[in-house]
């Protein structure tokens, strides 16, 4: 186990609790059976029909998303490097019934636990490429995990949007991190959290990357995936810019002045040939 493993998987064992009982993942919204999670609802037309697939979520967390895949009918696993979080997903499961596997693994192992060429659809989240130090490696394992004809679904912070300094008390923006992945990780420190949670933690060192979008998508098509669609959004569903942004009814936070200036998240979908 690499430091930066280390240092991540104890930083998200200790938020899995507390993100479970925050406002922010809404746990409470699924007692309407009809309750998808922001993200799911938010890319709910470009993912069509998903009735009767074999799905994995990679970096599942909590099983918020997985739990909305389910619901619209995906035969769905999770997975996940963090035990904390996948003792919460299985919890929100139970709760509800859902019939959900969770395995834990780190991302690139996903195919020596999970097998090869089983899945329909490969599907992650926002705010989980950024903890992965090689995109290359990453495509090799959805390549590996997609039978032939599946597809990869994601929606994540769009990589510009990561390269902002969102603690400028100004409106400039201004790109201070780097766009294109490197070797060395970035390395944060911060007591808190990115929805509200009470009290502080001890674990508060983490490891990230960046991963430009060409990078992402060359990636994908190294592995001989085709890209079949990818749309830019100037919105994304958490306030990554306190003070600066508007909410919508829908979750989804936009900059309050000068939207066009910038992409906050984008989807991806890629199908196996």
């Amino acid at each position: 186990m690499d430091d930066s493993f280390r240092l991540n998987r104890a930083q998200w064992d200790e938020r899995a609790p507390a993100h479970a009982a925050s406002r922010g993942y809404n746990l409470q919204g699924f007692d309407d059976p009809e309750h998808l999670s922001d993200v799911v609802r938010f890319d709910r037309p470009r993912l069509g029909d998903v009735r009767g697939l074999r799905a994995v979520h990679l970096q599942c967390h909590i099983g918020t998303d997985t739990l909305s895949l389910h619901r619209l009918g995906a035969r769905v696993t999770g997975l996940d490097f963090s035990p904390a979080s996948l003792a919460e997903a299985r919890a929100l499961a139970e709760r509800f019934g859902a019939d959900i596997d969770y395995v834990e693994s780190d991302v690139y192992g996903a195919p020596a636990v999970l097998g090869a060429g089983g899945f329909d659809l490969v599907y992650t989240g926002v705010g989980a490429l950024c903890w992965l130090p090689d995109i290359r490696r990453w495509a090799g394992v959805v390549a590996t995990l997609l039978r032939p004809g599946g597809r990869l679904f994601i929606r994540e912070g769009h990589p510009m949007m990561w390269t902002i300094d969102e603690t400028r008390k100004d409106d400039l923006l201004v790109v201070s991190f780097p766009y294109f992945e490197t070797p060395e990780p970035l390395v944060w420190e911060e007591s808190g959290s990115y929805v509200d949670t009470p009290g502080q933690f001890q674990h508060n060192v983490t490891h990230s990357w960046n991963h430009g979008l060409g990078e992402i998508v060359g990636a994908l098509l190294a592995e001989g995936l085709q890209l079949t669609m990818l749309e830019e959004h100037d919105s994304c569903p958490w306030d990554f810019y306190p003070g600066r942004t508007v909410e919508d009814a829908q979750g989804e936070h936009r900059l309050a002045e000068g939207r066009a200036r910038l992409p906050l998240t984008y989807t991806l979908q890629a199908r196996k040939p």
